[in-house]
């Protein structure tokens, strides 16, 4: 067993030196108290992100890259069975294209970036950097498509995009450049087109929920927070309750045939006549590690879903006096041999000039789920000291059964995380009737679930009439599972008869 006696015991006079190092790795605000300065330190100290020299933009560490790659390789091999293909188009678009659908661009114009110049010399015409690529891709579609055999067309990229104006840069959540895949699709009928949205928003909430640990609810948004120029959005929408915010998780949008009639993409029917395709876009963005960090970090750092974490478990070797050193270093590499051979990410912290506490605190620092201790009874007793980073409890395993109570322990840990951060976020979801109900759970950082006309004007009017120093409310999402909707229940916000419930609430 790795107890307290090997930590207090290791080379006492190296004792000063170990404390100013722990307290040197510590996280200085704490979540409840400074979310964002907590959110900011555990995001640099968890080695996730360095800040860069251009406002907005961040550097993403392999901590967090292997994040990504993990979401990636599960989400790339999904979309191939669907008989999606990966394609690249530049990263540049001319003006006169981006600017050919105009509710599009609208949308999109304030966060456009320009390049103008070439060295010294003025560009004849200032080139845009893709903030999305619909319109750098549709014409090549309109140019592809010729008749039914050509359809569908489904394609994907991995890329990255840049949308230039915001306030409050939030490393993950809001930056200026960020990462992405996006899906462009193009079908004979809107039926295709309908079926593949929600194919692919359970992709999504399956990369939230069953990945990242982090609740999400489907529902689709309203026609003013739907995406510009397109006919319908769904959404999965995450909730943190620290800051009382949603977050937009993932879209999965219907295009219609708006741009199909923009960008004149026709194909001949099989009766031969002309026709428009329908057109879907879908995308997720690096948006989702922030979303996580959000939701499951704690006030020792990083909390990582054992299922996305690039070390699953850390083992650290905890030797002191006159203790068998390399019988300690032998059983940890053997114990990282076997999980590794098992197939979980599993490493030891070799590095001598660390003590095993200061370890301990790297470690959870960086959110590792799972950390194995090794000693010198444990040594003696053959087994190892397991201690989990969701709740810090500690069990002792005896290394014959290592690789089956570390598995359940990974699959424990990854359900808890989800449960737990659904039991917070249940319980930030106020349902309310009236609008002093509604201002009053906005003013408790709420998650409100209220009846609504569905009228654009309406949910205008709520943004206007909650505007302040927190931000203005908006609707969040309208859930595919809709509670009861009695005869003669009014809209929270007009009075009028409700057509639906609606999620409100701040957001990110």
């Amino acid at each position: 067993m790795a107890g307290k006696d090997a930590n207090t015991s290791a080379a006492s006079k190296g004792k000063k030196k170990e404390v100013k190092k722990e307290t040197g790795l510590g996280v200085s605000y704490k979540k409840d108290e400074n979310f964002g300065e907590w959110y900011s330190e555990v995001v640099v100290n968890g080695e996730m992100i360095e800040y860069y020299d251009i406002s907005g933009c961040y550097i993403l560490r392999p901590w967090a890259m292997s994040i990504w790659e993990i979401m990636q390789t599960f989400f790339d091999a999904e979309i191939k069975k669907m008989k999606i293909k990966n394609c690249y188009f530049p990263l540049f678009v001319s003006s006169g294209v981006l600017q050919k659908e105009k509710d599009h661009i609208e949308g999109f114009a304030p966060e456009v970036a320009w390049v103008t110049k070439s060295g010294e010399s003025e560009l004849e015409m200032p080139i845009a950097i893709r903030p999305t690529s619909e319109t750098v891709m549709y014409p090549y579609f309109s140019k592809w498509i010729r008749g039914h055999r050509d359809l569908p067309l489904r394609l994907n990229q991995w890329c990255n995009v840049v949308r230039w104006e915001f306030s409050n840069p939030t490393p993950f959540i809001r930056s200026r450049e960020f990462l992405w895949q996006e899906g462009h699709t193009a079908f004979a009928t809107k039926e295709e087109a309908d079926t593949e949205v929600l194919e692919i928003l359970e992709l999504y909430r399956c990369i939230y929920e069953e990945f990242l640990a982090v609740p999400v609810i489907k529902g689709k948004k309203s026609e003013h927070e739907k995406f510009a120029g397109g006919l319908y959005t769904m959404t999965v929408e995450a909730f943190v309750p620290n800051t009382g915010r949603g977050v937009q998780g993932a879209t999965s949008h219907c295009l219609g045939q708006n741009f199909a009639k923009m960008f004149e993409i026709n194909f001949e029917n099989e009766k031969g006549e002309k026709a428009m395709v329908w057109q879907n876009s879908w995308a997720y963005t690096t948006r989702t590690i922030g979303v996580m960090i959000m939701v499951h970090g704690d006030d020792k750092g990083l909390v990582l879903p054992p299922k996305v974490a690039a070390v699953q478990v850390i083992v650290i070797p905890v030797p002191y006096k006159n203790a068998n050193t390399q019988g300690i270093f032998d059983a940890c590499a053997a114990t990282v041999k076997s999980l590794n051979e098992a197939g979980i990410r599993a490493d030891a912290d070799f590095r001598e000039n660390y003590s095993p506490g200061w370890k301990y605190s790297h470690w959870e620092m960086k959110g590792v789920p799972l950390r194995i201790e090794i000693g010198p009874k444990d040594l003696a007793n053959n087994q190892v000291r397991a201690v989990r980073r969701d709740n810090a409890a500690k069990i002792d395993i005896p290394m014959a059964d290592l690789v089956e109570q570390v598995k359940n322990m990974l699959d424990n840990i990854q359900q808890n995380l989800f449960d737990v951060a659904k039991q917070k976020r249940d319980a930030c979801i106020h349902v309310v009737h009236t609008w002093e109900e509604f201002v009053e759970a906005l003013g408790q950082k709420k998650m409100i679930l209220a009846p609504w006309c569905d009228e654009e004007e309406v949910e205008k009017d709520v943004k206007t009439r909650t505007k302040g120093e927190m931000g203005a409310a908006k609707s969040l999402c309208s859930p595919f599972d809709q509670p009861p909707l009695p005869e003669g229940t009014l809209c929270l916000a007009s009075g009028k008869p409700a057509k639906k419930w609606t999620y409100w609430g701040r957001s990110y």
